[in-house]
């Protein structure tokens, strides 16, 4: 079982494990903030400054330390998270080296509906295809809900339809039943889904309901005669040898989530078996999803159109930031400066989802190095596990008040499918700063371009989103 280190107690605790990794991934580029990071005393609260201090030493250099910062912490990852068994405690990376006591068989469902040869995104009851499609990528565009980076891969993509078939190449969809996943796009497009979530009845019938009625083909471990999936956190080495036994390209997605301290080291354990898999297969890609409540560096055009709106603000605005003494309503970008730095971290979601969701942004980064990487900002989406907290619930519906537009499951799975399959069919090269290829292909629903810091609007688009209709 993937677990945090012990301490001399025998304590396992995420938020030590959490500062620590953050304050190695910071101790070369910045001392300081290393030392801040590990010395918070309330890390469940304090988080948010130190995970900010990651993106802005990270812009060191030219932007070249983002690469430093990525590799250390990663190298911390690595270092401290452990495998429990009975006959010891383990690295990842010795785990998956182990033979497992019991590999995991296959199981397939095939579909045998005709697959999709154009690209058609689901919006607001619309199919949107050929000019249409264009329409609504120019709108977002305007509005500031995409990068135009993200609307030009998309367009490419719908004049490229060939690209759509992945017959030459398997998605590992990590997490299957993710909502934001790729899963049903590929299959509906004829490909073959290498699928991997926890062995539950109600997932599995949800999973193979929806391949056998597409064009595609799904393929899944089971152990013996039960039902489909393993657990990452306690199956890596099977696994990693089911995986190992398919001939030809993987597309490695990581689409899992899981709740609390346990995601932190779901999000180790896949990224050890990524590790693992290009050390065996080279060719492997790896295809991320990045969380748009996060800290990013972001372009010039979206500080200009963030101040501009911010200078463009009502007088309802203007009184309501005052009254509340500067806590309501702050400027997105106080400074014009490029690259400028959107801070859309939500407290609510906490320093072990972003911890995860960092993990896979380092792998991100040093991974396009030395091969193809799929990586995308994701736009704020109804998800289940987002709707379930309602304080995030009500934020969202709140959320249009100030220029962010909260995207439909649907419409955002089909969207960040289209930009994995232009970044795999068309992959660039890693750039000198960091931060500028997470940047691109941008669908960040708006964060990034509104006039106000994410934090600072979030309560009013609560109570908004509270209020009846």
């Amino acid at each position: 079982m993937t677990d945090f280190p012990a301490d001399d107690n025998g304590r396992r605790s995420s938020s030590a494990f959490g500062r620590t990794v953050v304050a190695d991934a910071l101790r070369h580029i910045d001392p300081a903030a290393a030392a801040a990071a590990e010395h918070e005393p309330d890390w469940r609260r304090g988080y948010l400054r130190h995970f900010l201090a990651l993106v802005e030493a990270g812009l060191a250099d030219d932007g070249a330390a983002g690469y430093e910062i990525a590799e250390a912490g990663l190298d911390s990852v690595h270092a401290r998270m452990r495998y429990r068994r009975d006959d010891g405690e383990f690295t990842l990376a010795q785990a998956l080296l182990a033979v497992p006591e019991q590999p995991l068989e296959t199981v397939e469902v095939t579909g045998s509906a005709e697959p999709e040869r154009e690209l058609v995104l689901p919006y607001r009851g619309e199919q949107l295809r050929g000019d249409r499609l264009n329409r609504q990528l120019d709108t977002w565009v305007g509005a500031g809900v995409v990068e135009e980076s993200c609307a030009e891969a998309v367009r490419e993509v719908a004049a490229s339809p060939d690209w759509l078939d992945l017959s030459d190449q398997y998605l590992v969809a990590l997490g299957a039943g993710a909502e934001m996943g790729p899963v049903a796009s590929v299959l509906g497009w004829g490909g073959t889904v290498l699928a991997v979530d926890l062995p539950r009845d109600d997932l599995w019938q949800r999973i193979s309901i929806a391949a056998s009625s597409s064009a595609g083909r799904l393929v899944a471990p089971v152990k013996g005669s039960g039902t489909p999936g393993a657990d990452l956190l306690s199956d890596l080495g099977a696994v990693a040898q089911w995986l190992l036994g398919f001939d030809g390209r993987l597309i490695l997605g990581n689409y899992g989530y899981a709740p609390g301290a346990a995601y932190p080291r779901l999000a180790a354990a896949v990224d050890a078996l990524g590790v693992h898999l290009r050390q065996q297969r080279p060719d492997t890609a790896l295809a991320v999803l990045a969380t748009p409540t996060d800290v990013y560096a972001v372009p010039a055009g979206a500080v200009t159109q963030g101040r501009a709106r911010y200078r463009d603000r009502s007088r309802l605005a203007s009184v309501t930031g005052a009254v509340s003494g500067g806590r309501l309503l702050r400027p997105n970008y106080p400074c014009d400066v490029a690259p400028g730095i959107n801070d859309s971290l939500v407290p609510q979601q906490g320093p072990n989802y972003a911890l995860a969701k960092r993990i896979h942004r380092w792998r991100a980064t040093l991974g396009r190095r030395d091969g193809v990487v799929s990586f995308a900002v994701a736009p704020p989406t109804r998800t289940r596990s987002v709707i379930s907290n309602r304080l995030l619930a009500a934020a969202y519906a709140g959320a249009h008040l100030f220029g962010v537009e909260i995207f439909e499951p649907a419409t955002a799975s089909k969207l960040m499918a289209a930009l994995m399959v232009h970044q795999i069919r068309k992959p660039r090269p890693a750039r000198p700063a960091a931060w500028e290829d997470e940047a691109i292909a941008a669908a960040h629903g708006g964060l990034w371009r509104v006039a106000y810091h994410p934090r600072t609007a979030l309560p009013l688009a609560a109570v908004r989103g509270l209020l009846p209709r």
